[in-house]
């Protein structure tokens, strides 16, 4: 189906954006990036993210603030999109607890506007990134899309929560088909350096201390960005039917490893790959984290047939081949 697709993806020079709009031009997709270049990190590794899609047929970019209503109005207006995929977001759980601001404008208003362009365009479905981080203070493990999320613990998770349920409003009274995606600590070449793969990497090689939350007693369903990406296509392709008692075309995933990892053994396991020891500042819990998250994925398995390829070790011996490349370490 992917060749007659027309694909908007938001947050193209994004970590997973990137990755997600060369698997839909793999496919055959024309696929329309848009992108801020939001300076909340390194600006020039989105560029350089940017610049791997610029020159492939059938990829076409736009900068654009999502926040402004009238830019994506147009854009929607001339776009002819059949789907979209909607990653762009201001990410971060500590950050939130510094500049609120940022996202509420980044993660309500800018999803706002999406869901009006998708609802006035007639998108046949639209998939957006919600987060692990709306179970907040559930404590029974693995997580499931069953478990109530009424009590998220960081502002960031209160808005994913809060796109899921105004995506909802939109699928019940406009017949919009959409699909939010929890996505479990995504990781892999091309990553977010404010996380904690590329963190501990810079750090280690740099000979400085890293900071270990939980006293590295935190755990955390690291998931490959290419299972990732499996997973946004599988599900691209698929408009939920009728749901719950509103019988509205709306539909909520997990999309993890269904592998909850011990905070200090992926630090061991990065230190094995790089052949440096790491110089470890234990630290207490931080407010907005907890403590462990594992994902149930037998939902999105019987959907769409998806299973998570890629075990921690096998992932990050690519992460740091192309940390290596990338930055000449």
């Amino acid at each position: 189906m992917s060749g007659s697709m027309r694909v908007l993806v938001t947050g193209a020079a994004g970590f997973i954006g990137m990755h997600v709009a060369h698997r839909l031009l793999d496919d055959g997709a024309e696929v329309v990036g848009v992108d801020s270049f939001d300076a909340y990190y390194d600006v020039a590794l989105k560029e350089a993210r940017a610049a791997t899609l610029s020159a492939r047929p059938r990829y076409a970019f736009e900068r654009l603030d999502l926040a402004e209503a009238d830019a994506v109005a147009g854009l929607f207006a001339a776009g002819r999109f059949t789907h979209t995929v909607h990653l762009a977001a201001q990410p971060g759980v500590r950050y939130s607890l510094v500049n609120p601001g940022a996202y509420h404008r980044n993660n309500l208003v800018a999803f706002g506007h999406v869901l009006e362009g998708c609802r006035h365009a007639g998108v046949a479905h639209l998939v957006y990134a919600s987060s692990s981080s709306v179970y907040g203070a559930n404590h029974t493990l693995p997580w499931s899309e069953d478990q109530p999320v009424d009590h998220p613990v960081s502002l960031y998770a209160a808005t994913k929560k809060a796109n899921e349920l105004v995506a909802h409003t939109y699928s019940h009274l406009f017949r919009l088909p959409t699909t939010g995606l929890r996505f479990f600590t995504v990781y892999g070449p091309w990553g977010r350096p404010d996380m904690a793969p590329m963190l501990f990497t810079k750090a280690i090689l740099a000979g400085e201390p890293i900071r270990v939350f939980n006293h590295g007693r935190m755990r955390r369903d690291f998931t490959y960005v290419d299972d990732i990406v499996e997973g946004v296509v599988r599900v691209l392709s698929r408009p939920p039917g009728p749901c719950g008692v509103s019988g509205a075309p709306y539909a909520v995933f997990n999309i993890g490893n269904h592998d909850a990892v011990e905070l200090s053994d992926f630090i061991a396991t990065l230190e094995r790959l790089l052949g440096r020891e790491a110089r470890k500042e234990l630290l207490p819990m931080q407010p907005g984290d907890v403590e462990a998250t594992y994902a149930s994925i037998d939902r999105l398995a019987a959907a769409t047939g998806f299973a998570p390829r890629t075990p921690l070790a096998t992932g990050l011996v690519r992460f740091v081949d192309w940390y290596r490349g990338f930055y000449g370490a």
